[in-house]
């Protein structure tokens, strides 16, 4: 079944946001895929910018200020967490490379993502704390690599980097666009150059694989760098290109193919079975970060993908939720095809790996749903206050990469 759950009581002030109107009035085509209405939208980009207008607006950075200030809580629980990451500290030194290489021989990519976290916590200390040491350090991170860095490679897992890495750079360079010592024409045209040649190639050839070969995390980070950058150099062409690409791409990134099933609980809640949800927990959570920053950063540039075709994101977030906090949830079985010759594969149950595990992507989800638009978010919500609060970031999740997939903080900059 796919109805509405009657717990999702949307407050219809909330539908006059900028991205509904455009939904419903910029309409070219739309298509039956996996059961959804699936639209394209022409000039989804705004006539003016926003600024800041990724992950965190300018309200979100005076909330976080004005708490963090007055002792409360949870902020100020979020904010501790963030001054004692070893990466947040003024005294870190970058390692810009002209290479990053993720994926076969000679792997260095550990050293780009380490100092992106160093180079974003260190500008929302800077942005909450107005202390001007962590500013010097974050424009001194993104300077460095800016004008540096040259080249992304490696094996098939550069197109993993240059999205991931893509959209977290060009967040720290939101942060830090207004800061005199940051260098923000060398950080566009290093993103223009380097990142965004290799996000466009993966959404349009797939590394030469059949379309459904790549999880959808793959086009999801490689989206949001598309996204990001469109907003840190204002340009509409590449908005555009992800919010269309979210609404009706070719591959598993997009809406309808990220989430292929939607079912209704006993309980009345809409839920909706994750791409990769018979893989494992682990990259099913990190696509709720990927496709959660995309909407975010659309969110603040005034486009509601949150809601895009009955709010089909909340209702995988809710079944994600709800199987990692220990609950059952239905699966269909999920058939794709692999490699070049679209060889088939099939999941005939969901995976029980790394199930329960601890990524902060959570707080955005729920204080979305939740606080801004006033929905029954349950599973969201259990998931994040029984598991994740207070949010840390890169650096308190590991050291791999798994643990700098997102960038968090989302207690922090998300509680209202």
């Amino acid at each position: 079944m796919s109805r509405t759950s009657p717990h999702e009581h949307l407050r219809r002030t909330e539908l006059s946001r900028r991205g509904l109107l455009k939904t419903a009035g910029g309409l070219t085509a739309a298509v039956a895929l996996g059961g959804a209405t699936v639209a394209t939208t022409a000039d989804a980009a705004p006539a003016t910018f926003t600024h800041p207008g990724m992950l965190h607006n300018a309200g979100d950075i005076n909330r976080a200020k004005v708490r963090v200030a007055a002792g409360d809580d949870p902020w100020l629980s979020g904010w501790n967490r963030l001054t004692a990451n070893s990466h947040s500290q003024s005294t870190w030194t970058n390692r810009a490379t002209a290479t990053i290489i993720r994926g076969g021989t000679g792997e260095n990519y550990a050293t780009l993502y380490n100092d992106i976290a160093a180079a974003y916590q260190n500008a929302l200390r800077w942005k909450v704390g107005g202390t001007e040491a962590n500013a010097v350090c974050a424009a001194n991170i993104l300077n460095a690599w800016s004008r540096t860095l040259t080249t992304v490679t490696g094996n098939a897992d550069r197109f993993l980097a240059s999205g991931i890495y893509g959209w977290e750079f060009a967040n720290a360079c939101e942060l830090m666009r207004d800061y005199s010592g940051f260098d923000l024409a060398a950080a566009q045209e290093m993103l223009a150059s380097v990142f965004y040649p290799l996000n466009n190639d993966f959404l349009l050839n797939h590394n030469t694989a059949c379309i459904t070969n790549y999880w959808a995390n793959w086009d999801l980070c490689n989206m949001a760098s598309i996204l990001a950058i469109g907003i840190l150099n204002e340009d509409k062409a590449k908005y555009d290109q992800a919010v269309t690409y979210f609404k009706s791409g070719a591959g598993n990134g997009s809406i309808a193919h990220a989430v292929p099933y939607l079912y209704t609980d006993s309980d009345g809640y809409a839920l909706g079975q994750w791409q990769e949800s018979g893989r494992d927990q682990g990259h099913t959570m990190m696509g709720m970060g990927q496709m959660g920053a995309i909407c975010e950063m659309a969110w603040n540039q005034g486009d509601d993908l949150y809601s895009y075709d009955s709010r089909r994101f909340m209702k995988a977030a809710q079944y994600v939720a709800k199987y990692n906090t220990g609950s059952d949830v239905p699966f269909t079985t999920y058939t794709w095809g692999t490699g070049q010759s679209c060889a088939q594969s099939s999941q005939t149950v969901i995976s029980t790996a790394s199930r329960g595990q601890v990524r902060p992507v959570w707080a955005m989800l729920h204080f979305h749903y939740n606080r801004r638009i006033n929905l029954d978010d349950k599973y969201i919500s259990a998931m994040y206050y029984d598991l994740v609060t207070p949010e840390g970031g890169g650096g308190d999740y590991g050291t791999d990469s798994g643990g700098f997939d997102q960038l968090g903080f989302g207690t922090l900059m998300y509680a209202k």
